[in-house]
């Protein structure tokens, strides 16, 4: 008898957890409430463009990724960063600093005062922290790499990825790896000689997309769940019944499961936790998210002074700037904008300023124009011009995650059958969203095996 399994939000998270659990046998359902799954993967064709409303590359360094893009028969659109990406960018003094890729880039850029430079390579010297008290990413990073280097390097960076500050995200649940390295070794840097000279490498990013860009991922695996993916269904209550539960769906009827997964968005699972797991309800709700708003620009490349030679550039919060941060999409991969064309995409809000997030799109537009204008030299009028507003952005990482997300995490040991999964747990990006889906498809299906004879049991009792 085979079990059943109601996934709630039709995300990425979820619809890769219903695609394992279906590989392995299990009947499943997809409930989301938006008219389409896909969650916050939104790929866009314009006039020869193609869109990135939400995430725009997939991290190869997790191997779930890769190993989704092959079994979902993607790998034959699948395209690799440009060669064209040769510089990383950051905003400093008013100007785009273009600084090396390798590892002694920072070293030997003058982005960073000389007195900065001295205090990095010191870091060797640096004696290992042993109090057990958490630290932010800020606090960490000025304590070994010193204070420019971690508002002039390390905050940008944590903008660009959680659209958050340094000073209020968690150095143990953004930079885990960090922290180990420090606890092993003594030093980042001692780390990283001595991988080197044994063989090893640090952790890297190797990003890649699809042709048809990130929505590519979540069309392929709603393919094939086929009618397991019921879309424009609101649950409004999870509540446990038995060894299994009853989800409510408003006007779309109630459902019975031997287990649920919520793959929601914080503030939504904070909203259905509240009757079955009171514990992971507070947790949850506990997650701020704040607005974030990406436009999209497309110009002639005669239009745009820069060379465009990297990812994109980010921006110090002491930079006063509007933009987080901005990608160049038609360097990154092919396709992303006709020939002798150029695409451009800057992020705007986050925890840094969510109400810009919130302004009117002409609004943001011209914003984003000015911007351009000033860093990367763009002129007249956009040929492409859009926005996404996204009101519920990237979840923050704040002091205290690590035990919101054990408590998370333990839902189904306080509710045997309950599940959690989604960007707020193990990491925002959709490699990290794959890792922890299949981690918690690997979880269902244990529960399933090992509680199905409750379950039969529950059932004839219910007649």
């Amino acid at each position: 008898m085979t079990a059943r399994v109601i996934i709630i939000g039709g995300g990425v998270s979820g619809l890769a957890t219903a695609y394992d659990l279906k590989c392995q046998g299990h009947e499943v359902v997809v409930l989301e409430r938006q008219h389409a799954a896909g969650g916050n993967a939104v790929s866009e064709r314009l006039d020869g463009f193609l869109i990135e409303h939400g995430p725009s590359t997939m991290n190869a360094a997790l191997p779930a990724g890769a190993d989704f893009s092959r079994e979902l028969g993607l790998d034959a659109t699948r395209c690799d960063l440009g060669d064209g990406v040769r510089r990383r960018y950051l905003v400093g003094g008013g100007r785009l600093h273009g600084i090396a890729t390798g590892p002694l880039g920072f070293l030997t850029s003058p982005y960073l005062s000389p007195a900065a430079r001295l205090r990095v390579l010191a870091e060797f010297a640096v004696p290992t922290r042993r109090a057990e008290q958490e630290e932010s990413v800020m606090a960490f990073c000025a304590r070994r790499f010193g204070d420019e280097f971690a508002r002039r390097v390390i905050d940008p960076l944590v903008a660009g990825i959680y659209a958050g500050r340094a000073s209020e995200a968690s150095v143990s649940a953004v930079f885990p790896k960090l922290v180990e390295l420090e606890r092993e070794y003594g030093s980042i840097s001692r780390a990283v000689v001595s991988r080197r000279r044994g063989g090893g490498r640090m952790p890297g990013s190797r990003l890649f997309s699809w042709q048809s860009g990130m929505a590519s991922l979540p069309d392929a695996l709603a393919q094939r769940l086929g009618r397991a993916v019921r879309t424009g269904v609101t649950v409004r209550r999870v509540v446990p019944r038995g060894c299994g539960f009853r989800v409510e769906a408003g006007a779309a009827g109630a459902l019975d499961a031997d287990a649920v997964v919520i793959a929601t968005q914080p503030h939504v699972a904070a909203q259905l936790l509240a009757h079955a797991d009171p514990i992971g309800a507070d947790a949850a709700g506990r997650i701020q998210a704040p607005p974030l708003a990406v436009v999209f620009l497309g110009y002639d490349r005669r239009q745009v002074a820069h060379p465009l030679d990297g990812l994109g550039f980010l921006t110090p919060e002491d930079e006063g700037r509007d933009l987080l941060g901005a990608q160049f999409p038609s360097t990154m991969f092919p396709g992303r904008a006709p020939a002798g064309f150029v695409a451009v995409a800057g992020y705007i809000g986050g925890a840094r300023a969510p109400d810009l997030a919130r302004l009117p799109a002409a609004d943001l537009i011209a914003l984003a124009r000015a911007e351009f204008g000033d860093l990367i030299g763009a002129s007249g009028d956009p040929v492409v011009a859009r926005v996404r507003h996204w009101p519920v952005g990237i979840p923050q990482y704040g002091l205290g995650h690590g035990a919101l997300a054990d408590d998370l995490n333990a839902a189904g040991q306080r509710r045997p059958g309950l599940f959690v999964t989604g960007n707020y747990l193990a990491g925002p990006s959709v490699a990290s969203c794959l890792t922890a889906a299949r981690a918690t498809a690997a979880g269902v299906s244990a529960h399933l095996g090992t509680n199905r004879d409750n379950v039969a049991a529950d059932r004839v009792l219910a007649r």
